[in-house]
């Protein structure tokens, strides 16, 4: 018997058939969309050497490399602040736990779940370009102005650090409740279990949607131009300002480099993947056995 499960039932060969034709179908469209578009851009001059040429000179590299690097740099720095906070925020949402917030004479209890909630269905409700305007224009009337680079990082740590937060609480939610039950019959502290058990089987779970958020959080940095933070693409622009008659090069190749980072990001995903796989599975396997 298949250890396969679907979600849907099997197409029979009249159905299989009817994929195929619309697979067929859809790419000679797709092929004949893509050989019309090099057409056009043959006609009218787009692939000549000479558009192409000033990017493959050192100093227009060398622009775009320092592009490439600002842009890994504010993805990682909004990683550092997203991903932690997604935790935090997935355990203050599953908690039963209260906090007493004083209000001069009073005492006044509030959940922990609630307040966990408040903020991420806030920073995923609000659109995030509204958040990094909030960064640059109001809160400096207060008196907090941070550099350009926190005010386009801290807004993105904060809007996918609330999105992660529920993939993070739905990989807990998705382990069977024995897991903990048999860390516990080990005598393992309930933070123990989490920390050896539960959370390294849930992250394992939720590795295809983390990967499809730091993929959305990395093209989240192409905001920078809100701020005037020179990233990959606001150097682009920069580029293409300078040589209107690259307009479509200059983009073109931004969009290459983009293509180029979201495969290594999903190709390192896919190996930790493999080794958490099989770390995880000898110490659940090890954890069933004794219980």
């Amino acid at each position: 018997m298949s250890d396969v499960s679907y979600i849907f039932d099997m197409p029979g060969p009249r159905g299989r058939r009817a994929v195929l034709a619309v697979t067929i179908v859809s790419s000679a469209a797709i092929a004949a969309a893509v050989a019309l578009a090099i057409h056009r851009f043959y006609v009218t001059g787009q692939l000549d050497a000479d558009r192409w040429s000033p990017y493959a000179q050192w100093p227009i590299i060398r622009l775009l490399l320092m592009g490439l690097w600002r842009t890994i740099v504010a993805a990682v720095a909004a990683a550092a602040i997203a991903v932690p906070l997604g935790v935090v925020l997935a355990l203050g949402r599953l908690s039963n736990a209260h906090l007493t917030l004083p209000m001069g004479a009073l005492h006044v209890p509030l959940r922990l779940r609630w307040l966990a909630i408040t903020v991420i269905e806030f920073f995923r409700a609000v659109p995030l370009l509204l958040i990094v305007y909030v960064f640059f224009f109001a809160l400096p009337r207060y008196g907090l102005n941070p550099s350009l680079f926190w005010k386009l990082v801290i807004p993105i740590g904060l809007c996918d650090g609330a999105v992660l937060a529920e993939v993070f609480r739905a990989g807990i939610l998705a382990l069977p409740k024995g897991q903990g039950e048999a860390a516990a019959s080990l005598g393992l502290t309930g933070g123990q279990a989490f920390i050896s058990v539960i959370f390294p089987q849930a992250v394992r779970m939720v590795v295809p949607s983390l990967v499809a958020q730091l993929v959305i959080l990395l093209k989240d940095t192409t905001l920078g131009y809100a701020v005037s933070y020179a990233e990959l693409q606001k150097t682009g622009q920069t580029l293409t300002s300078i040589m209107p008659n690259t307009y479509l090069q200059g983009y073109f190749i931004v969009a290459v480099i983009f293509v180029a980072i979201n495969l290594g990001i999903s190709s390192a995903a896919r190996v930790l993947d493999r080794r958490m796989g099989s770390r995880t599975s000898g110490r659940t396997k090890e954890i069933t056995q004794v219980a």
